[in-house]
C-alpha cells in the first residue's frame, strides 16, 4: 500500500527534527508500505527569502521569485533523503518538476493541471523512500518552474495522493489535529476527530491555517482522506473524509479567523448594468481572487460596493481599480488593511435556526462591531476590525460551548 506523507516548515526546521522524521517515515517503510514524502521549506526559510528578494527590488520578477523560493524546498528534501540513508534505508529525492507536477504558468500561485508521476513509481518499485519537494511544479506552457502558493506543500501531497491511488495523505504539522479555533487564541480549544471535505473546505477558506484550501479541495474532487497529526507524537488526529449517512452532525464544528484580508470600497459607482462586471473581470483577470462582496442600496443613481481580498493583493487591487476610476465613473477607492474575519462554520447549521443571531448576539455582548456579513448554508463570516478578531473568536467559541473542559491544547513554541 502506497503511503503519503506530507511534514511542514516546523517538522523539518533543524536537522534534529528532520532526524526525527526519517525514523517515522522508516517505521512506515519498515511496516512494509511504499512510501512517499512530500517537505516543505526549513523553519522560516521561505519568508527569509522573500526578505532577502525584497531587500534588492520592491518588485522582484515573479519568474525569479519562483526560482529562489523553491530553493528552501529542495534543501528540506536532500536533507532528509541523507537523513533517511542514515536508517540504513534508500531515497529518492524529487524537485516538482521531476516529480512531474505539471501546473499552469502563472508563477506564485500556480493550480496543478496534471501529474505525471513515472520516476515516482520507478522509484517506488526498486524499493525507494521517495521525497518530494512541495509547493513547486513546472509549467506546462512555458517549461518554467512555478510555485503553488503559501501552503502549496498540502496540494503537493494531496495531488500526489490521488494520482498514486493513495486512499490517504497524512498531513503532519505542529497541532495534533484540527481543532474548534485556533489554540494559540483559545487554548481550551477542543480536537475534532472527523469533519467532512465540505466543512474542512470552509474553515481553510476561513482562515484555519491548519491546511490550504486548495489541498482540500483537491481531496473532495478525488476522494482523497487526509489525516491532519503532529509530527511531535503517534496519537491519532483528526480524519477529514467524504460526508457520509453515519457521521455525527455536530451543529458548530469551530471557529476560524483570518487576518490576512484586507476591505476595498468603491464609492459612488454608478448603478448601472455591465459595472460590476467591468470591475471584477479586471481583477480576476489579474488573478486577484475576492471573498466577501457588499453593494449598497442605490441612491442617486449610484451605489458603494465593499469587497475583501487578501492583503497582499490589496496595493494591486488598488492600482486596478484606479486605471478604472474615469471609464467605470467611480468617485473614490479606499483600502482599508486593518480588518479580520471570524466565521462560524458547521454542517449541522443547515437544519437549526438561530445560529447568526447566537454569534451575533455574542459579538454584541463582547462589544465586536461588525462590517460586513457573509454567508453560506455550513458558515457565517463576519468582517470586523483587526484588533477585535480574539476577542471576536473567544466570544463565538464560548457561546457556542466548543471548549472542552479541563483540556489546554500543546502548541509547540
Amino acid at each position: 500500500m502506497i503511503v503519503v506523507q506530507k511534514y511542514g516548515g516546523t517538522s523539518v526546521a533543524d536537522t534534529e527534527r528532520i532526524a526525527r522524521v526519517a525514523e517515522r517515515v522508516a517505521q512506515a517503510k519498515r511496516a512494509g508500505h511504499d512510501v512517499v514524502v512530500v517537505v516543505s521549506a526549513m523553519g522560516k526559510t521561505t519568508d527569509e527569502l522573500i526578505r532577502q528578494a525584497e531587500e534588492i527590488s520592491s518588485n522582484p520578477p515573479a519568474r525569479e521569485l519562483d526560482m529562489l523560493l523553491t530553493a528552501g524546498e529542495r534543501i528540506s528534501m536532500s536533507l532528509l533523503a541523507i537523513a533517511i540513508h542514515e536508517q540504513q534505508l534508500t531515497a529518492r529525492s524529487f524537485t516538482g518538476s521531476q516529480a512531474g507536477i505539471i501546473t499552469d504558468a502563472t508563477h506564485g500561485k500556480a493550480r496543478i493541471i496534471d501529474i505525471t508521476p513515472g520516476r515516482i513509481t520507478e522509484a517506488l518499485a526498486e524499493g525507494h523512500v521517495v521525497i518530494v519537494a512541495g509547493f513547486q511544479g513546472v509549467s506546462r506552457v512555458s517549461k518554467d518552474v512555478t510555485t503553488l502558493g503559501r501552503g502549496g506543500s498540502d496540494t503537493t501531497a494531496v495531488a500526489l495522493a490521488a494520482a498514486l491511488g493513495a486512499r490517504v495523505c497524512e498531513i503532519y504539522t505542529d497541532v495534533d489535529g484540527v481543532y474548534t479555533a485556533d489554540p494559540r487564541i483559545v487554548p481550551q480549544a477542543r480536537k475534532l476527530d472527523r469533519l467532512s471535505h465540505e466543512e474542512m473546505l470552509e474553515l481553510a477558506a476561513s482562515g484555519a491555517k491548519v491546511l490550504q484550501v486548495r489541498s482540500v479541495e483537491y481531496a473532495r474532487n478525488h476522494g482523497v482522506d487526509i489525516h491532519v497529526r503532529s509530527s511531535f507524537s503517534y496519537r491519532d488526529g483528526t480524519w477529514i473524509t467524504k460526508e457520509t449517512s453515519d457521521m455525527e452532525q455536530a451543529i458548530i464544528s469551530g471557529v476560524a479567523h483570518d487576518t490576512g484580508e484586507g476591505k476595498l470600497v468603491i464609492r459612488r459607482v454608478p448603478d448601472k448594468p455591465g459595472v460590476a462586471a467591468r470591475i471584477f473581470t479586471a481583477l480576476a483577470d489579474e488573478n486577484i481572487n475576492i471573498d466577501m462582496i457588499v453593494q449598497n442600496v442605490s441612491e442617486d443613481g449610484t451605489t458603494d460596493i465593499s469587497f475583501t481580498l487578501p492583503i497582499t493583493d490589496g496595493r494591486k487591487a488598488l492600482e486596478i481599480l484606479e486605471s478604472l476610476r474615469s471609464d467605470v465613473g467611480m468617485e473614490a477607492v479606499t483600502l482599508d488593511e486593518q480588518v479580520g474575519k471570524v466565521s462560524l462554520v458547521g454542517a449541522g447549521m443547515k437544519t437549526h435556526p438561530g445560529v447568526a443571531a447566537r454569534m451575533f448576539q455574542a459579538l454584541s455582548d463582547a462589544g465586536v462591531n461588525i462590517e460586513m456579513i457573509s454567508t453560506s448554508t455550513i458558515r457565517v463570516s463576519v468582517v470586523v476590525r483587526q484588533e477585535d478578531v480574539e476577542t471576536a473568536v473567544r466570544a463565538v467559541h464560548e457561546a457556542f460551548g466548543l471548549s472542552e473542559a479541563d483540556t489546554v491544547a500543546e502548541v509547540p513554541a
